[in-house]
């Protein structure tokens, strides 16, 4: 078994796994369309919710890697926080921009006293 414990390289692959897995499971649709069927019979459940959220499913699979590489409980601790948030910022850096998500209209407001 390879060990890492402490290392950056144990870092760098359980931020780059957890958010492998986190991808996977929340917005592909996996071989056979497996994935896209576990998510509709979760349905809107909490299940459903969760596998709707990136960050909050990445919170779930960061805890078992945190406990794989960590060696003490304050350790994996302070690996669970940081193995979710180096995948969602991983997941900020890499998904698809909308085109229309910073352009806002606003209608401009010329006589607040007329009614329409």
């Amino acid at each position: 078994m390879i060990r890492m414990t402490g290392s950056f390289e144990a870092l760098l692959v359980g931020a780059l796994c957890v958010w492998r897995v986190t991808h996977l499971f929340q917005a592909e649709d996996g071989p056979g369309q497996i994935l896209v069927r576990l998510r509709r019979r979760a349905g809107s459940g909490f299940t459903g919710q969760l596998l709707d959220c990136f960050y909050c499913l990445s919170l779930w699979f960061a805890a078992p890697a945190a406990w794989l590489i960590g060696s003490a409980w304050t350790e994996r601790l302070l690996l669970w926080l940081a193995l979710s948030g180096a995948a969602c910022l991983l997941e900020r850096a890499t998904r698809e921009r909308d085109p229309f998500a910073g352009i806002v209209y606003e209608e401009k407001q010329e006589d607040a006293h007329v009614l329409r």
